[in-house]
């Protein structure tokens, strides 16, 4: 989490090293703003996400800052809490960038709460950089002011698959000898992962024999394992 945040953050200075004149500027610090989980189901998630923003700042600032038009800056991140919910992430997205002047966003954790707040930066042109929502789906709408460093959900379990068809062939069979059984939750990034793993299958030529859709609190899966 911490490599991938100094990914993020420092993916962040080259969006706005080019417009630094339009950023938020305290004195010789740029400011960036989040709206993150603090409390809610996703806080313990976005503590990993804030403490790897903070690394990431102080690893930067300890440098040096970062040098735009000949002048360094340093950078701060104000942090507000969206509660776990993506309707208040969303407008926390609106108060930073309207009310608190932010011209450069750091994500939220979660595909659901980085889609809530992806038309709000697309609609003030605010470069939105995260790292924590993967739905392909988020991939597909055009945003010009999105920017991600990681790979997306259909992505997930290929390298899983595509070695199940190396240890086959190994072992002298042809991948399409491969049954796949799959188990996931039934909500839209989950379903991501499954249309990934469908279709890296197929390209194997494998066989799916299971294919569940879980519910949400499932605490039992001994119907599936059986």
């Amino acid at each position: 989490m911490l490599h991938r945040s100094k990914l993020l953050v420092g993916a962040a200075i080259v969006a706005f090293s080019a417009t630094a004149a339009q950023a938020k500027v305290e004195g010789d610090t740029i400011i960036l703003g989040s709206a993150i989980s603090l409390t809610g189901k996703y806080s313990t998630n976005d503590e990993h996400a804030k403490n790897g923003y903070e690394f990431a700042v102080q690893k930067i600032n300890d440098a040096g800052g970062v040098k735009v038009g000949g002048k360094s800056y340093k950078l701060k991140v104000v942090y507000y809490d969206d509660e776990s919910t993506p309707a208040r992430g969303a407008q926390l997205a609106e108060r930073l960038i309207s009310q608190d002047g932010v011209q450069y966003m750091l994500g939220p954790y979660s595909s659901g709460l980085t889609k809530a707040i992806a038309p709000v930066t697309e609609k003030y042109q605010i470069p939105m950089v995260e790292a924590e929502g993967a739905s392909r789906s988020l991939f597909t709408q055009g945003y010009k002011y999105l920017f991600a460093v990681l790979s997306t959900s259909e992505q997930y379990l290929a390298s899983a698959v595509d070695l199940a068809a190396e240890v086959a062939k190994k072992q002298g069979k042809d991948p399409s000898s491969v049954r796949v059984a799959m188990a996931f939750e039934n909500d839209p990034f989950s379903l991501d992962v499954r249309a990934g793993v469908v279709a890296d299958a197929e390209k194997h030529g494998m066989q799916i024999v299971i294919d569940d859709k879980l519910p949400r609190d499932l605490s039992d899966m001994s119907p599936t394992l059986k």
